[in-house]
């Protein structure tokens, strides 16, 4: 009797376990625990910084994910990977064809803002999406239909290759910081608006390729108001030994994008590798087809689109690293302590230089994912994330700021020389 009395106690004690193990997994790996708060700014306190911190509260104020799992930084992510941003809308947009010297043809999409900004001015925001992506990714429609409904023109770039019903029309493709197809589209927005005032945006790889560009050359920062770059990752050299490292699953991340690209790089490979072309690649397609991470497809293919001798010279030559102490525009970089893709060391980068220079500021938050920043109650997102919210206070804060100075310190208006890179005119 006393046996089958203590079986059915056992086998209660050993549910009551179970669930405990994986409550307690749950809590780990959804990171219940950790606090949220404000995002951690290093600044230097100048007027126009107090300015700002009063004016985009974005900065200032909690940010507050999901309860139930947006404090994790996988799931911000996977989530922003997999379905991009909630009820995406979208905008209606022109797009615009520009042939670049070497033979390759550049797009971009035009979005005309839906009200009058608030300072009354024509103000455009250029913006350099993520790797191997373009205009039509859900959290680009997102932050173009927010931007637009505030005010802004929108001008989005499309990576060469990108997008899957265009064709290359040269044996060339984006990489991770050639800067010649956004100089390009800039260049179209300065000659085809005057007037206009820029606000320069980078998501990710983009956020490299636009610092990149400000800093390359002088005469690219006139016209712009401001620049602002979201998770990217500084230093591609840098970040090559710890996309190795299985710590955050970052090795596991380098597969995926790493066969993400693989796919871009197939559909295309009768331009890039077929016919007689003095200009195609040689590669090797066997190395290709069995490329488990980005470094290998960028040894074997990608530092070959610009003659880059070694993957060490094509990290060096196209991070932004080299170039961003140049940018003297106000900047505010944004990461995430848990972003799984960039490293921590990394973040010495965008620290130190928001430390040394005035017109930086980085901003910091415990969650977020890559790109992620989603926000919500407990466990549905809203449509607009944190990330679009702050980009855009920002903005508005630029352009007030820049309004109420005196005429003489105004951001130039008038043309002009023609950014650095590629040479460009609309398509007929």
């Amino acid at each position: 009797m006393n046996r089958h009395i203590q079986l059915p106690a056992m086998f209660d004690g050993m549910k009551l376990a179970a669930v405990a193990t994986v409550l307690y997994i749950l809590v780990r790996c959804l990171n219940l625990k950790s606090p949220t708060a404000p995002p951690d700014l290093i600044y230097q306190d100048t007027p126009l910084n107090r300015f700002l911190l009063k004016s985009c509260p974005q900065l200032t104020k909690e940010y507050i994910p999901p309860l139930l799992w947006g404090k994790s930084g996988h799931l911000q992510t996977a989530l922003y990977g997999k379905l991009g941003r909630v009820s995406s809308p979208h905008p209606c947009g022109v797009r615009k064809f520009l042939p670049m010297q070497d033979g390759a043809t550049s797009t971009f999409d035009l979005f005309e803002p839906l009200a009058e900004h608030r300072t009354g001015g024509d103000i455009t925001m250029v913006i350099c999406p993520g790797i191997g992506n373009h205009s039509e990714k859900h959290y680009i429609r997102t932050f173009v239909d927010y931007s637009q409904r505030e005010g802004y023109r929108c001008a989005v770039l499309n990576h060469l290759g990108a997008l899957p019903n265009i064709e290359l029309t040269s044996p060339r493709m984006f990489t991770y910081g050639c800067t010649w197809e956004f100089s390009a589209m800039v260049g179209y927005i300065k000659k085809a608006y005057p007037q206009t005032q820029l606000i320069v945006i980078g998501f990710s790889l983009g956020g490299n390729i636009v610092c990149k560009f400000l800093g390359e050359n002088r005469n690219n920062q006139e016209r712009v108001l401001c620049s602002v770059s979201v998770c990217q990752g500084y230093s591609a050299l840098r970040a090559q030994e710890t996309f190795l490292q299985w710590d955050q699953c970052r090795r596991f991340y380098n597969f995926l994008m790493a066969d993400n690209m693989k796919k871009i790089i197939l559909s295309h490979r009768d331009s890039l590798f077929g016919g007689t072309s003095s200009k195609r690649i040689d590669a090797d397609l066997s190395r290709l087809y069995t490329s488990t991470s980005i470094m290998q497809i960028d040894d074997n293919i990608m530092r070959k689109f610009h003659g880059h001798s070694s993957l060490k010279e094509y990290y060096e030559k196209e991070s932004c690293v080299h170039y961003i102490h140049n940018v003297n525009v106000p900047l505010l970089l944004v990461n995430s302590a848990d972003d799984p893709l960039v490293h921590d060391s990394l973040l010495t980068i965008p620290r130190t230089l928001a430390e040394k220079k005035q017109n930086v500021v980085f901003a910091l938050t415990l969650h977020g994912g890559h790109l992620g920043f989603f926000e919500g109650a407990v466990l549905f997102p809203q449509p607009l994330t944190w990330m679009d919210k702050v980009i855009v206070g920002y903005a508005n804060a630029m352009c007030q700021w820049d309004k109420q100075k005196p005429p003489c310190q105004k951001s130039a208006t008038s043309s002009p020389p023609q950014a650095e890179g590629g040479c460009a005119e609309e398509k007929a």
